[in-house]
């Protein structure tokens, strides 16, 4: 009887604390289920019809049980946490209530908000809902406009209240109780547990096959469905955006001079020397052996001289040019880092949502560094910040760089950092190390360089230039100007510079704020070619989109072959008008012919006439044969990606 009259109380207070939980998942299951059926109401049942409704709900319940197994992680953490010393005191009733207020509004809240997003897209959270949360002031802008936003939050807050106090009888019940050990290792189990088992047994692919799209979107849950799209970085081309039969497709890009289809499983075909006397590029007197490609943070053309600015911000650069190979109309293919090396890696246009850089399965992928390293190069990326920003260090290294890092420099040589990198000097002087130490073997090398100083804070090392340290965006751009060229005549010192060919270009520029979405002239980057005994100085007028750039670089080496594993062209091969690639996370253009074809979610084309000289954008009716064309080259791109048909020979 004693052990008996032990152990009820220990199952009592369990049961106390299941009953706590148990309201929790309540709550949340009958929100989550009261959102589903609004949602489908609201669609309408020509959409949605009294036959899908079984579906979507019983799937809605598997999807909400394996986001309640996410959700519910805090709680157990949290009972467990606590010994029984401190359960009955007054404060923990109180911050149970709390906790339960709180939870119960942010549900309602979550609710108010897949409703809001579902006016708007006709589908749960999404890599829409993640992008969101980078343009944050023009979201709350827009819904502050629209909604009455304090009126909305306030009803939030007072639901939440209503049903705490409704429930505060079996929640008072649930406060104050005793666990025994064995409880509490229950609960830290099942923390670890449960998130595990909903990894494992649940997706959010699941969520298709129906065929009915609405019925599938209601069967999800916002939370799993948004974090899906976080984890994965990815917003599905072939369910948001205009879409032709692939073969239609193919078609359009072979005419294009793009050759996808066979991907040949054969590395390019180095031209020796000896066969090729003289290099077939009219820009060059001789093929090098070895190349550097330095990407610059931020760097708008309008900021060098040679581009028209006045301001004596780069007179390095503006040298390098004068003496280099200038081109003159480059477009950045997007807005953010990881598109510049995107593009200048992997040559591909920029598919929706994250870059490629940024995703799941992206290893082995036919970069440049891929293809060159199997042919014997010593190939590197060395970036001046963290490389687990934006996943670079994880991209390159997957992809056969050798990757180095602020982490890998000798401290005595890091003399001047922020939080954002270290100064480019410091970068460069490293760099110039890292290829006294390649140029000693008997290989060919191709470094891949990534500079930070242009970027907030915007400080630098002082008696560098004239513009004192924070010296703002002018500063930024003057400072890494002094860097580069610097780093450029110390490297005029060391064996290997008559046989290295620098190339130097932007990731994205400094800003792409505009009067329309894509304005054009935000995406003019610089693009120089410098290599004194190889490269002839003059002047690329052809425009040239920033992925032109791997194709051109495998030509310049004396490469040949490498036709079918870019989607860009080399710039002395191309034909026919020229076309450029700008995007952000969800709108693809494509610009040709002084017009800009919009691709955009819901399957939305719009077209914009470009004046030639302001590069002004005007709405025009869209152009049949440019939105095949940018639907062939995005879909293509978008769907070699999935179906892993990006890989390097061997793959």
């Amino acid at each position: 009887m004693q052990g008996s009259s032990r152990r009820f109380p220990a199952q009592l207070a369990e049961r106390g604390l299941l009953l706590f939980i148990a309201l929790l998942v309540l709550v949340a299951l009958g929100i989550f289920t009261t959102t589903r059926i609004v949602l489908a109401l609201y669609t309408g049942m020509d959409s949605v019809p009294l036959s899908g409704w079984p579906r979507f709900l019983v799937m809605g319940l598997w999807f909400d049980a394996a986001a309640l197994c996410y959700l519910l992680v805090p709680f157990l953490l949290y009972e467990a946490a606590f010994g029984n010393r401190w359960r009955p005191a007054g404060w923990q009733r109180w911050v149970r209530y709390g906790v339960f207020w709180f939870v119960t509004a942010a549900l309602l809240f979550n609710a108010l908000a897949e409703l809001l997003f579902w006016i708007e897209f006709e589908t749960r959270f999404n890599f829409i809902a993640v992008d969101y949360l980078v343009y944050t002031r023009e979201v709350i802008g827009n819904i502050s406009e629209s909604y009455p936003v304090v009126l909305l939050l306030l009803a939030v807050a007072v639901l939440a209240a209503l049903l705490t106090w409704v429930l505060r009888g079996p929640l008072a019940r649930a406060f104050g109780v005793r666990l025994a050990r064995g409880a509490r290792r229950h609960m830290l189990l099942a923390a670890i547990l449960l998130p595990l088992t909903s990894g494992l047994f649940v997706n959010v692919d699941q969520m298709y096959g129906h065929g009915n799209n609405y019925v599938e979107e209601l069967s999800g849950n916002g939370l799993f469905t948004f974090a899906s799209a976080f984890r994965r970085n990815e917003l599905d081309y072939e369910r948001w955006y205009a879409t032709i039969p692939q073969e239609r497709a193919d078609s359009i890009l072979r005419g294009l001079g793009v050759e996808r289809e066979p991907l040949s499983k054969v590395l390019p075909k180095m031209k020796h020397r000896d066969e090729y006397p003289e290099p077939a590029l009219p820009f060059l007197y001789r093929y090098p052996r070895h190349l550097v490609l330095i990407t610059v943070e931020s760097l708008s053309a309008e900021y060098l001289g040679v581009y028209g600015s006045t301001q004596g911000l780069t007179p390095r650069l503006d040298d390098l040019a004068r003496h280099g190979l200038q081109f003159d109309r480059v477009l950045a293919t997007g807005t953010r880092t990881v598109r510049g090396l995107e593009a200048l890696s992997l040559g591909t246009p920029p598919v929706p949502g994250q870059a490629i850089v940024r995703r799941p399965s992206n290893e082995h992928l036919a970069t440049v560094g891929e293809m060159l390293e199997h042919m014997g190069f010593a190939t590197s990326f060395v970036y001046g910040g963290y490389g687990y920003f934006d996943n670079m260090n994880a991209y390159f290294a997957a992809n056969d760089y050798i990757t180095f890092d602020r982490t890998d420099f000798p401290k005595e040589s890091v003399t001047f950092e922020n939080v954002w990198g270290v100064a480019d000097e410091v970068l460069f002087n490293n760099a110039l190390a890292l290829l006294d130490k390649a140029g000693k073997s008997d290989k060919r090398f191709f470094m891949h360089i990534m500079t930070t100083s242009n970027h907030r804070p915007y400080t630098y090392p002082d008696g560098r230039i004239d513009i004192p340290s924070p010296g703002g965006r002018e500063g930024g751009v003057k400072y890494t100007d002094f860097a580069i060229g610097q780093f450029i005549e110390q490297a005029r010192r060391h064996p290997w510079f008559d046989d290295t060919v620098f190339v130097i270009i932007a990731d994205h520029c400094a800003s792409v704020s505009g009067k329309t979405e894509l304005p054009v002239a935000k995406y003019h980057i610089p693009l120089i070619l410098y290599g004194p005994k190889i490269v002839k100085p003059g002047h690329f007028s052809r425009m040239v989109s920033q992925l032109d750039v791997p194709p051109t670089l495998f030509d310049i080496l004396g490469l040949e072959g490498d036709d079918e594993y870019f989607f860009g062209t080399a710039v002395h091969e191309q034909g026919g008008e020229p076309r450029a690639f700008i995007s952000n996370y969800q709108s693809l253009g494509y610009y040709k012919n002084d017009i800009l074809t919009v691709l955009k979610p819901k399957r939305k084309i719009e077209s914009f006439k470009i004046d030639p000289k302001t590069l002004e954008a005007t709405p025009m009716p869209v152009n049949e044969t440019l939105r095949d064309e940018a639907i062939a080259y995005y879909q293509t791109a978008s769907s070699a990606f999935k179906y892993h048909k990006l890989m390097a020979p061997g793959y």
